[in-house]
């Protein structure tokens, strides 16, 4: 298996992981696995005090989870230590873990790519960054729950916008929203987010730890919302009108370097089956 995330520190305390997994970052089990040692290390490093998430594609973060991919083998995937399904436990471990963990957004993040954006504790984009929850569009549901935590960033008119619209946001726009924390123009987003972490690097781990802690009990939802979300994803993606939708945008270019994942929220309202 070929890495698709690499690491480096470029200062004690201070991790950045790369997003590489050609042709536009999709989400696997093989990316799940790699997430799950990460965030393994993560929780049990003592010295690790943020992480910023980046990606080697300027088009793509991370594009959404690969619809070619051995959906038995997906659902069939060994629960992670919480006893969820990995993908959610990924994305749960990471939102709790004992470091500040930073989503920097150039290119597009939708569908599993932005629920990973969401888990993070704080999104910086580019001007050049595209958010969306497209899965309505093709007749799924998503399926790590990101409305539990859409609800929370940007209230409930907004995320029934952003979830059931299943369009794409801008940069400026998701910031408007609250979908990320700021958007910078896309010279700056380098400088600004390693700024940021430097800066977090240099304080001590036990009050970054525990202040995030107290923040996480009033911040992020409970974990026993996330299991029948996904329950009803395999099942929504399972009914033929959803195969034939996602038939026609593989048909057309999905998971290819092609208009249709460059302007996947048009394009999910011009499927027809």
């Amino acid at each position: 298996m070929q890495n698709q995330i690499s690491i480096t520190r470029p200062q004690a305390g201070y991790w950045r992981a790369t997003f590489s997994n050609p042709p536009i970052n999709l989400i696997d089990p093989d990316t799940i696995a790699e997430l799950s040692d990460l965030v393994a290390e993560l929780e049990r490093d003592p010295d690790v005090k943020v992480i910023v998430f980046q990606s080697s594609d300027p088009d793509f973060f991370l594009a959404h989870y690969d619809v070619l991919a051995d959906k038995a083998r997906t659902a069939a995937m060994a629960p992670g230590p919480t006893g969820m399904h990995p993908w959610l436990d990924v994305l749960s471990r990471l939102s709790r873990a004992p470091v500040v963990s930073i989503a920097a957004i150039r290119g597009r993040a939708r569908g599993a790519g932005s629920e990973f954006a969401l888990a993070c504790d704080i999104r910086f984009a580019s001007e050049k960054a595209v958010l969306g929850q497209f899965e309505v569009g093709v007749g799924a549901v998503p399926g790590a729950n990101p409305m539990a935590r859409l609800g929370g960033l940007v209230g409930r008119g907004r995320a029934i916008e952003i979830v059931l619209g299943a369009d794409d946001f801008s940069g400026a726009l998701a910031e408007r929203y609250g979908y990320v924390n700021r958007t910078l123009p896309d010279g700056d987003l380098d400088v600004f987010v390693d700024g940021f972490a430097r800066r977090v690097a240099g304080f001590e781990k036990e009050a970054l730890a525990e202040a995030k802690r107290f923040l996480d009990q009033v911040s992020l939802p409970d974990d026993a919302l996330f299991p029948a979300a996904l329950e009803t994803f395999f099942r929504s993606v399972a009914r033929p009108a959803t195969r034939a939708r996602m038939a026609a945008l593989l048909e057309a270019g999905l998971q290819t370097r092609s208009a249709v994942e460059l302007e996947l929220g048009r394009h999910v309202v011009l499927t027809r089956t």
